[in-house]
């Protein structure tokens, strides 16, 4: 592991060296990709460093015992050397967890989409909740959501909302929200006081950039039309909704939200190739070995991954056995310490993997 830092640090002086060249700015393609492996080699360069820190206190502190009689001297030395210790030890972690293979993925916006599930007009009041609770969490982030299509149930639920989120690390912390989500309470459609569940599909999809995906004008049918349901001036009076059909899959989408139907192409288009995209990655996934199948995050979209639960005030995450008592905030936005445990949880899985073959 050590030989393969060093060569790292290297290659990142190197780096920086080529990128304080003032002629590396006239070819921006070029530029933008050393800046951009620069700040991905940045972090664990970083760890690097405080590793290497420490592992040179604790040489000096071991000196310093084995010359120095001062008894206070000694003193000083044994707990820096354990401070240093301790130190080594979580920076040895920290370089493991930067080492993993990284997610291709993982830098790229996505495309989010929630369908009510079982449940009737519950499951869609659901949906809608769960729409807000990803806006919420995104705006904290500060990302950017931009609506696609959204089919209404007239009482303010969703029985299908697709919407793209802008934003560094998109991909990367809601990339654990794909599946089956469970809420289990008493709904303000029924008048016995019974507790119901009802489901909504989550699913979580990197955008596709046209090198991702190629696709071929015979193979797409669009038809436009007027908008439906709540919009501004000029929504549903003139010809802007679009219905993009991709022939050999027959993935059909339907996109309204923008007033010009050259807009609303657009969107279109961009939904498409994530959706193909998805599914070409869905393949490889499912052709790969049992261990890459297995890892948080990759699992079945049908599986059931979350329980709200708003009686007892509480939400479940049944693939890590996390249970939180604070429904409210959650469905607020407050998801961090939820992802943060997810992506921890899958770090561990992956480092386990690559201890049981070294």
């Amino acid at each position: 592991m050590f030989d393969k830092l060093d060569d790292i640090l290297i290659h990142y002086e190197e780096l920086m060296l080529e990128l304080g060249n003032p002629s590396v700015t006239e070819d921006q393609n070029r530029f933008r990709r050393l800046m951009k492996e620069q700040a991905d080699l940045a972090p664990l360069v970083e760890t690097y460093t405080e590793y290497k820190k420490a592992k040179m206190a604790v040489e000096d502190s071991l000196t310093i015992l084995d010359e120095e009689n001062d008894e206070e001297m000694r003193e000083m030395a044994k707990e820096e050397l354990s401070d240093a210790k301790k130190q080594i030890e979580v920076l040895e972690q920290e370089l493991k967890i930067l080492l993993l293979p990284k997610d291709p993925n993982d830098d790229k916006n996505i495309i989010l989409e929630i369908r009510a599930g079982a449940g009737g007009d519950e499951a869609a009041l659901f949906a809608a909740e769960l729409y807000r609770m990803y806006v919420n969490y995104s705006e904290s982030q500060h990302w950017k959501v931009e609506l696609i299509s959204v089919n209404e149930n007239g009482i303010g639920g969703f029985k299908e909302v697709v919407a793209m989120v802008t934003g560094k690390g998109a991909y990367s912390k809601l990339k654990y929200e794909s599946g089956v989500h469970r809420v289990q309470r008493v709904p303000e459609t029924e008048s016995g006081g019974r507790i119901h569940t009802s489901t909504a599909t989550v699913a979580v999809m990197p955008e596709a950039e046209d090198v991702d995906v190629v696709i071929e004008d015979k193979d797409c049918r669009i038809d436009v039309m007027r908008a439906s349901g709540n919009g501004g001036q000029c929504v549903n009076t003139t010809d802007s909704a679009v219905r993009l059909t991709h022939i050999p899959t027959g993935i059909v989408i339907y996109s309204q939200t923008e007033k010009s139907q050259l807009q609303n192409k657009e969107k279109a288009f961009r939904l498409l190739r994530s959706k193909l995209y998805d599914m070409e990655l869905e393949k490889r996934q499912n052709s790969e070995a049992e261990e890459r199948r297995s890892q948080i995050g990759t699992g079945d979209r049908s599986e059931k991954i979350r329980t709200y639960n708003f009686p007892q005030g509480r939400v479940t995450d049944h693939r890590i056995k996390l249970t939180l008592y604070k429904i409210d905030s959650i469905m607020n936005g407050d998801i961090t310490e939820l992802l943060d445990s997810l992506i921890a949880a899958d770090q561990a899985e992956k480092l386990a993997k690559v201890n049981e073959t070294m």
